[in-house]
This record gives C-alpha cells, sequence and structure tokens, in this order.
C-alpha cells in the first residue's frame, strides 16, 4: 500500500525563520534528536542546510510512513518510533533536542513526561529548543492563537496553547537554564535552554 506523501504548509511557512535560529544555536552539536518530526519537512530542510549534524527524526507510530516518504531521498536513517508516555527512549545522548509544534497537542501529563525524558537523553551541557505558541502571564499573544486554543479543545480537552512560565518552571527542574526566547512569524516563539 502506497502512503501518500504529507505535506504542512505552516511547515513550509516557519522553517527559513527557525533556521535562521538553528544554525547559530547548534553550530557546536553533532547529534540532534527531533522529537515529534509531524511530516519530516523540518528534518529534511534543517539537515540539508546543516550538513554538520547527524539529524535523528522521532514521531508516533502512525506518523512514521509519512515521515519515511520525506527522507527516502536523503541520506537520514530511518525514523524512531517515540511516544513520551512510553519507555522506548534511545539508549543513546544527544547534543540537542529539538520539538516543533508539539507540547500544545500534548495532555499537560505527557508535557510534564516529555521535560522528564528529555532530562534523560542530553549530553551534559546539551541544548533543547522548542518552537511553538505559548501564553505568557496566562494571556494570548495573538487573538488567533486565542481562537487557536479553542479549536485545540474543542478537539481534545486536554490539548492547549501552554503557559511559558509553567513550562520555564518544568524545565529549570529538569536542570535547564533559559538562552533565549525568539518571538517569530505567526505568533509563534523559539524557546532555547541549555543544560547545566
Amino acid at each position: 500500500m502506497n502512503i501518500a506523501k504529507p505535506f504542512s504548509q505552516a511547515c513550509e511557512n516557519n522553517k527559513q525563520p527557525i533556521l535562521k535560529h538553528l544554525k547559530t544555536v547548534l553550530k557546536e552539536c553533532h547529534h540532534v534528536l527531533e522529537i515529534g518530526s509531524g511530516t519530516g519537512q523540518h528534518a529534511v530542510y534543517f539537515s540539508a542546510n546543516m550538513p554538520q549534524l547527524i539529524w535523528q527524526c522521532s514521531d508516533r507510530a502512525e506518523n512514521i510512513a509519512g515521515i519515511c516518504q520525506w527522507l527516502n531521498d536523503t541520506a537520514l536513517s530511518a525514523p524512531l518510533t517515540l511516544d513520551v508516555r512510553d519507555d522506548n527512549w534511545p539508549n543513546q545522548k544527544f547534543d540537542a533536542i529539538f520539538s516543533a509544534n508539539t507540547l500544545h497537542i500534548m495532555s499537560w501529563e505527557e508535557v510534564e513526561l516529555f521535560f522528564h525524558r528529555v532530562n534523560t537523553q542530553l549530553k551534559a551541557t546539551a541544548l533543547l529548543c522548542i518552537y511553538g505558541p505559548f501564553k505568557y502571564k496566562g494571556a494570548f499573544t495573538s487573538e488567533s492563537n486565542a481562537k487557536f486554543d479553542l479549536w485545540l479543545k474543542n478537539n481534545n480537552a486536554l490539548s492547549g496553547i501552554r503557559d511559558f512560565e509553567a513550562i520555564e518552571t518544568l524545565a529549570h527542574q529538569a536542570g535547564f537554564t533559559l538562552q533565549a526566547d525568539h518571538q517569530m512569524p505567526a505568533n509563534n516563539q523559539l524557546l532555547i535552554w541549555q543544560r547545566g
């Protein structure tokens, strides 16, 4: 059975602005784990533009076949099947972890598990890079984000745009120090933490 190649317009729109920051942030890194690779578009674009990196995709089982459609014409290794709720995380340490548009899809319990798990996957001074929409002091950064939050909760009551302060608390508890909070197009943020 042929799997249609998935496509995300959001990935297409945000890949260049994200890359602009990652090229600086990840310049000393070698091995990056992407959690929630989605379609695989980010992985293909970022790895082509940062050839010094070994970029490892991962996602839930239902997205793996679609990611493979994007990776077929690249030298990237096969994506890992990874769910934050499971124990089968890679048995290795990474220089950095990148995740885009995932925390608002997860339940809060899964977000907590995410920060617990990533802490075990990173080297001593590794980086954690998270892209997506956030609230600040309980307030949305735009009307469109408020509408998006309602749409998310109508689809899954456990999802929703997260409070930056709550995420920062989880990151701090996991041993990470915030390095940067970049304002991005379409009312998103790119948060950069370093461990140690």
